[in-house]
């Protein structure tokens, strides 16, 4: 549709008329388009972020329990005790700007995972439904809580004799208890999820989560709430670990892919000794005896590679398993080195530390280099650790 403008000059100019013509149906045609593209390119968005969304999982607070904790160990290391002997002394003249460095990098991924998490609770309730009643899944949701404890024992901001400090690690630990009311209530109870048909290697996050929340209490000086906290993990570690040790017939195995979480076998023992450390004020035979059972099962674990191999042969969110269990233990380590000062246990700890550092820095890697977040990686590659973490079947 063509309309032809004329515009003429005064009558006494002698200029000829000059027209324009105002093609209307292409602009209307254009804009059109337009409005369609965009429409189109806002549909994109938000199914991309819907398919995001449905991805993620609670699986994912793996990558900050385990920056989280490396903020902790570098912390450590970079505090040298008094007579301390030349490896610790090595280790302590790290730079306390990469100390400031990695705990910022964990804050900063902690605050994302929790926010998309957020978001995926008001916007997929259903499937974090699903998570929650999942007997693997489940576990995980003690993941964030003990990501925050870890970084607020790391803080370089304030101390434990602080307000904020008592202020936050009741916000922390209360939805662990409240875990726990669920998690360990019906493994008293019978029915489909009592412990010996549940029982997985992921469990011990709950455990790990009460001795993290006492390590935490006993440093601000709330004794009796470590202990108690304490005396929470430790009987259900008890429990957990003899019913995963037999193996009984009829329980749930834990998929292939998701086989690194076996790591957690030794992260729970050297938490625990953590805890008592905190607790007791000194490093005693309690404390040496939880070290050394770490480290034998850290040893069955390493002896025994074809155990992960298939869950190695393409990348996973649950590799980010490894790395939490190695820093704790690095952690532990630190302690038994410094109570006995002998090289073979400073040698001892400053392997198990540079273990811990390059798994993770290595972890760090592959994941960016892994991460897609196009709509057709979206589509088309589903994310496994998610199907077998909701998943009530699995493979051996």
């Amino acid at each position: 549709m063509k309309q032809k403008i004329c515009l003429e000059m005064h009558p006494k100019e002698t200029l000829p008329q000059i027209q324009i013509i105002v093609d209307k149906s292409s602009s209307i045609i254009s804009a059109t388009q337009n409005s369609v593209s965009l429409g189109k390119a806002l549909n994109n968005m938000a199914s991309n972020s819907s398919l995001l969304l449905t991805k993620f999982h609670a699986g994912y607070f793996r990558i900050s329990l385990s920056l989280c904790s490396q903020a902790l160990l570098w912390k450590t290391l970079g505090h040298t005790p008094d007579n301390a002997h030349a490896y610790r002394r090595m280790l302590g003249m790290l730079p306390s700007t990469a100390f400031i460095l990695i705990w910022s990098l964990a804050l900063l991924t902690l605050v994302s995972l929790s926010i998309l998490y957020i978001l995926k609770c008001c916007f997929n309730f259903k499937s974090v439904k699903d998570e929650f009643m999942n007997h693997i899944g489940v576990n995980y949701l003690f993941a964030p809580w003990i990501s925050c404890l870890l970084l607020l024992q790391s803080a370089p901001f304030f101390t434990p004799n602080t307000i904020c400090y008592q202020l936050l690690w009741w916000i922390f630990v209360l939805p662990i208890l409240v875990l726990d009311v669920k998690i360990y209530g019906q493994w008293l109870t019978k029915g489909k999820n009592f412990l010996s048909t549940v029982a997985n290697p992921a469990s011990q996050l709950s455990v790990i989560g009460n001795l993290v929340g006492a390590r935490a209490a006993a440093l601000m000086g709330c004794k009796e709430s470590a202990i108690c906290l304490f005396a929470f993990g430790m009987v259900h570690y008890l429990v957990l670990f003899v019913t995963l040790y037999q193996r009984l017939a009829g329980s749930n195995r834990l998929p292939a892919m998701l086989r690194p979480v076996f790591f957690l076998f030794f992260a729970a023992p050297s938490m625990a000794s953590l805890a008592w450390i905190s607790i007791s004020g000194s490093y005693d035979n309690a404390s040496k005896m939880l070290f050394f059972l770490s480290v034998f099962l850290f040893t069955s674990l390493v002896c025994r590679p074809k155990l992960f191999k298939k869950a190695m042969r393409r990348f996973n969110v649950a590799w980010w398993a490894y790395s939490f269990p190695l820093t704790v233990l690095a952690l532990s380590s630190t302690e038994y080195a410094q109570e006995v000062k002998s090289s073979i246990a400073h040698l001892l700890m400053v392997i198990l530390s540079a273990i811990s550092v390059l798994v993770t820095l290595v972890l760090m890697v592959i994941t960016a280099i892994n991460t897609d977040l196009s709509s057709d990686s979206l589509i088309s590659k589903p994310s496994a650790d998610l199907i077998l973490t909701t998943s009530d079947s699995s493979t051996e």
